[in-house]
This record gives C-alpha cells, structure tokens and sequence, in this order.
C-alpha cells in the first residue's frame, strides 16, 4: 500500500540553501528551468485509511506533494496527467496578470488522461493549494501550492492539509443527498474552448468560462435590489422567499456536515497514524494549514502553545491570537508557534464543526514522547459563526475609495437539494459585468440552513461588512456566509475575463450554487 510523502517542512535556511531536491524544482528566478520529468504530475494511486485500501489522487512535484516556492518565482513547466481520469485544475489563490492568464492552461479545457500541459505564471504569495474543480476533488485530488514570502522571517514552514473522505464514490455521495450535477449540460459563455460542462470548468486565466447570474446596479432602497437579468419575479420568489420558508423562515435550525464521512485527515493521515513533525527546541514555527475538505469546516487548535494568526488565505493580516481558529472550506490560515525550549510534543488539531471528531498532527522535538491522541474529543464544536472574522484586520486593505458597483447576493435552497444564487443555478442567467480596475462590492445574504464559503477565481477580496458593521477586515478569497448574517465583500475587478463565484461546498456548487463575474 502507497504511503504518501509527507507535506513540506522547510526552515528559511534549507530553503535559501536551495538543496538538490529543491534545486530541481523547474521554477524560474534564480532555480533551474524547465526539466524532462514534468513539473507536476497527476497520479492515481492506493491509499491505507484506517486499515482499508481506498482509491484516490495525488498531484506531485519534484520533492513530493504539491509545490513549495519563494516569492519571485514563476511556475514553468509541464503537467502531466498520469492519472486514468481527465483532470481539471484550479490554481486556487492565484492572481494572474493578463501576460500570463493565458498561460495557466493554454488551451481552457480538461486534461486528458496520459495528456501534458505546459504553464508558466507569476506565482502570488502565501499558502495557497491546487485543486481539481470536478467531483474528483472528494477523491484527494489536492495539494498544496504554497510561496513562501519574501518576509516570512527565520520560522520553520509545516504544511498542513485538511481533508474529509469517503470510501464512496462523490457521484454516490451526491446521490444519496439527493442532487445532480447542474453543470453537466452548460458549455462555456463567451470563450472559445468547447463545451465540457463540469468536466471542463475551472482552468485559470479565462478561470473559468460558463453561464452565470444575471448583474444588478446598486443596492436601491434596501438589501435585495432589483432582480437580476434574465430572471422572472416568480423565480426569485422561489428562490428567495421559498428558500426562506424551507430555510430559518420556517424554522428549521442551522446545521452542517450534511455528509457522512468516513475519516477526517491531516496530510492523509489519521490521528491514528498521524504524522509526527520534528521541530527545534526554542524554535519558531509558521503552521500553514489549507482547508482542503469539500463539505467540512474545523477548528483549529495547537493545545500546550500560543498560536498567532498572521495570514488568512494566504494575505497578511494584523496577527490576532484565539484559542481555536475556524476554518471553512477552501480557507487557508497561517499560524505561529514558538517551541519552549525544554522541548515536548505538541498536537496540531483540527476538529469538525458541530462535531467531536477530529484530525491532525504532532509537532515533537528530539527525543520527546509522543502520546496517542483520541480521534474523538471530549465535546463537539459548535457550528463556525463570524466572530474570528470580525476581529480581523488586513494586514495591505484595499485602498478608501467608493463603490464603482454592487451587487446584492441571495443564497438560496430549493427541494431536490438544489443550491442556488439569486434564485438561479449556474447556467440559468447571465454573469455579473464589471470592468477592470471598477471598486466591486458583493453582498451575500444567506436565508438557507447552512453557512456557505463563497469563492472567487483570480481575485483577492477584502471583508467590509458583518451584519450592519462597517469595517476593514480580512483580505481573502473565501468567506463563509452563515445562516442569517449578511457578509459584504470589495474588491478591485482584475484583468479581463471570466471568473467563477461559488460556493466551496463541493456538492453545493455541483448542484448549481456557482456564478460567473465577467471582467470586460
């Protein structure tokens, strides 16, 4: 059975020293270019989760998974897709300038099995990951895509991935909650790759091409707005009103973990068989923790140590200390841990939301005792809320400027497990139009009975409103939207294109909670 290598572990000295296994890494700025073995290889392979073989991926660079950069440098080479599935990836929380949007995969569409791709970018720094934007994604198609910052300090980076599995298929699990893939018959709006419905969604630069939500002006009178183009008053009733009445209008409660998942895993591994990370006595540590679950949310924890928040998705942000960090799908936060000097173990933690299970890993000195951590906590969690959120503060906010437009977002919930935006599956309306450079704002209203981390390709977004609250948050790419909180989001529109908006729930977007922010 495959063991996969573990996640990296690099102080700034190794990684300044370069190292051979560093060194073959086929970047530009300073390493060594494009190589013949490719840069990043799709695999399938078999996996050991607690005593059963499962079948799964793993996206693979020169020194194992993923890909560990420094700021400055471009990601040039081949992908090859070595796997016996196509394979569609998502570079999530890259910013692309417009020479190289082209050239994250030029040709727009999937890759097919034993088919190679060649890209070339500008990497964005922080921790970021790849990820596959099908259903596939539940099956570990995933892995980190971190750079690390020019001014990341002397601190030793420990990568850890996140992840929820299932020894069922993601077609069964979306089956048994009752969906269907929304985007299998809609081909993409306005570009020139063909029509591959989900199978052909999500490659950067165009970052994705497809039907999307009808644009509104402002804001008007009140929080709806106007209906979106394309989109009939009894539509949005149903989609509005009717996802109120079967949502927290009708009483129903809040809830989450609407899957029922086998394991819960840190770099693919279990609490019991977690990976154990040699660290330094008195030294510091730069946890780089990546939320790669598809429809599970945690809490993150390093008991016996004094996290310090200082990134968010990969963005700087005023450090902030909490006892236990939520993190929703797709989000990524960076914490740091200083080591006592008398050394000693100590657990990285992940437990679900709403839930006593958890996941994670073991950060240990030389020579230190290791003792066996439960699966299973004392208490569940409660269910993640935007209370973190609202104490955060950008570390580089968005420059004091008005709103040039801004769209009212109603998330929805319909029978059939139907997930929706303003009333309308991805397909059924046409994309949110914005020009390059305009100051955008969104603002996301949540009447459904679950929290929803919304995403947006190619940009970086800053939080400026909770509820009623005003104020210079976070600057991110995913925001979790709970249940009856409204959540208002700014960013400046980047380089023309067409870029997906959806939910970071997996099953919530494959059943139609997705939109397209067309930059023209």
């Amino acid at each position: 059975m495959t063991r996969p290598k573990h996640l990296y572990s690099l102080s700034r000295r190794s990684l300044l020293a370069g190292g051979a296994a560093m060194g073959a890494l086929a970047v530009s700025g300073g390493w060594s270019r494009a190589l013949a073995a490719p840069l990043l290889t799709v695999e399938s392979l078999t996996l050991d989760v607690n005593g059963k073989a499962a079948k799964v991926f793993a996206v693979k660079g020169p020194t194992g998974e993923g890909i560990f950069a420094k700021e400055g440098n471009r990601l040039a080479g081949a992908v090859l897709n070595a796997s016996r599935a196509p394979a569609v990836m998502h570079w999530h929380g890259q910013i692309f300038a417009p020479a190289d949007q082209d050239r994250a995969r030029p040709d727009g569409g999937e890759l097919v099995p034993g088919g190679t791709d060649q890209v070339d970018f500008l990497l964005t720094p922080g921790t970021h990951w790849m990820h596959s934007h099908t259903l596939s994604e539940q099956q570990l198609l995933a892995a980190p895509l971190v750079t690390r910052e020019a001014d990341a300090g002397d601190a030793q980076d420990v990568v850890v991935m996140l992840h929820d599995f299932s020894f069922r298929s993601p077609e069964e699990i979306l089956a048994s909650l009752g969906g269907a893939d929304a985007h299998g018959g809609h081909g993409a709006h306005g570009a020139s790759q063909p029509t591959q419905g989900m199978a052909g969604m999500a490659m950067p630069g165009m970052d994705h091409a497809g039907h999307g939500m009808g644009a509104m002006g402002g804001m008007g009178g009140g929080m709806m707005g106007p209906a979106p183009v394309g989109a009939d008053a009894g539509h949005m009733g149903h989609g509005m009103g009717g996802g109120m009445g079967a949502g927290m209008g009708g009483g129903m409660m809040a809830h989450a973990n609407d899957v029922d998942y086998d394991a819960f895993l840190a770099n693919r591994r279990t609490l019991a068989d977690p990976e154990v990370v040699k660290v330094e006595k008195g030294g510091r540590v730069r946890l780089r923790i990546i939320n790669g679950g598809t429809a599970t949310a945690f809490f993150v924890s390093v008991p016996g140590l004094t996290p310090l928040c200082v990134a968010v998705d990969g963005s700087p942000c005023v450090p902030m200390e909490a006892e236990a960090f939520p993190l929703a799908q797709g989000q990524r936060i960076d914490l740091l841990v200083d080591i006592p000097a008398s050394g000693g173990a100590f657990p990285v933690l992940a437990q679900v939301e709403a839930s006593p299970r958890r996941t994670g890993l073991i950060l240990a000195t030389a020579g230190a005792p290791v003792a066996r951590i439960a699966e299973t906590a004392d208490r569940p969690q409660g269910l993640l809320d935007l209370a973190f959120e609202g104490r955060l503060s950008a570390g580089r906010p968005l420059a004091q400027r008005k709103a040039d437009k801004v769209f009212p977002i109603m998330l929805g919930e319909e029978a059939g497990y139907r997930w929706t935006i303003n009333g309308r599956t991805y397909g059924e309306g046409r994309p949110f139009a914005v020009s390059p450079g305009e100051r955008v704002e969104m603002a996301f209203m949540n009447p459904t009975t679950m929290s929803h981390p919304m995403h947006l390709h190619g940009h970086h977004f800053q939080v400026v409103g909770i509820g009623g609250r005003r104020f210079s948050g976070a600057v991110r790419d995913t925001v979790m939207v709970p249940p009856r909180m409204p959540v208002t989001i700014a960013f400046d529109a980047g380089p023309k294109g067409e870029w997906f908006l959806h939910c970071h729930h997996l099953y919530h977007m494959a059943t139609g909670m997705m939109a397209v922010v067309k930059v023209a």
